[in-house]
């Protein structure tokens, strides 16, 4: 095997839904010109970063193990004059500063590609901490990087869930679900909810459920500062199993940490945001 000082590019194969589309943004984003492009296919290297990114439209995306793609730039005064371009084409960025993540303190900010594939560019302040720290937000991961296209609806714990959505048939991009099963509810009723977002989106829209899962269910937790609004913790494998038994499909555990927040009567409950897709 080649020493890793031997090796000429890192080489990335990103699934997109739309090829042209995804072309147009990774023009902007590299400042070039594909270096190959067929009509089921298409490729850019550029030179900073050293990389082969090929597209590969497959009609769908989702799914998978990846977390996002990142480069780490050589100071913040290139960080800004990169961001600086970004936003002046276009692209929708969010900023971050001294944010204390993976051992690290960074400054980063995150865009968004076509398919919802997250890109973070950043500078190391300090690769020296002791802690992993608490990371990026998950809201500017997720939330306001948005295109502003996209059209959103939104249920938060503590509102009752409607017994229809406010939206048209296949007429969103994104339901989240924020909370929603953190109350006692039957597998029906919460198949039933799924169910309902699925109605609204459209082909490949998304489903974003935000809520506190545990390693089993527990059905009172009472949990400290909480026991107003969390009064159900579901196992996180049956939201897992019931989002596909609907028929949701590219699902995707993005975020689940190894320490849980909370551990009641021998219970870990985890911070747990799940994503799935509707069908092309």
């Amino acid at each position: 095997m080649l020493p890793i000082a031997n090796l000429v590019r890192f080489h990335i194969s990103l699934n997109v839904s739309n090829l042209e589309r995804s072309v147009e943004f990774y023009k902007l984003l590299f400042g070039q010109e594909p270096a190959k492009q067929r009509a089921d296919y298409a490729k850019f290297e550029p030179n900073d970063p050293p990389l082969v990114l090929s597209l590969e439209p497959n009609g769908r995306v989702g799914g998978g193990t990846l977390n996002h793609l990142g480069v780490r730039m050589t100071d913040e005064r290139q960080l800004v004059a990169l961001q600086e371009r970004l936003e002046k084409l276009g692209i929708r960025s969010q900023r971050e500063e001294g944010v204390e993540c993976c051992y690290a303190k960074q400054t980063k900010f995150w865009v968004h590609d076509p398919d919802m594939t997250l890109w973070e560019f950043y500078t190391l302040d300090d690769d020296e901490l002791q802690h992993r720290g608490t990371g990026q937000s998950i809201d500017v991961m997720m939330g306001s990087t948005l295109p502003d296209e996209t059209k959103v609806w939104e249920h938060q714990l503590g509102t009752e869930f409607p017994v229809r959505i406010d939206a048209c048939d296949q007429s969103l991009d994104l339901v989240t679900l924020r909370g929603t099963f953190n109350i006692p509810l039957d597998e029906s009723a919460q198949a039933a909810i799924l169910q309902e977002a699925k109605r609204v989106l459209r082909p490949k829209g998304r489903v974003l459920l935000r809520i506190l899962s545990g390693t089993q269910q527990h059905p009172d937790p009472k949990i400290p500062g909480y026991e107003e609004r969390i009064k159900f913790v579901p196992a996180k494998d049956d939201i897992v199993s019931l989002v596909s038994k609907v028929g949701l499909e590219g699902i995707r555990l993005i975020k689940y940490d190894p320490k849980p927040c909370f551990t009641i009567d021998g219970i870990q409950m985890r911070e747990t945001h799940i994503e799935a897709f509707t069908t092309a």
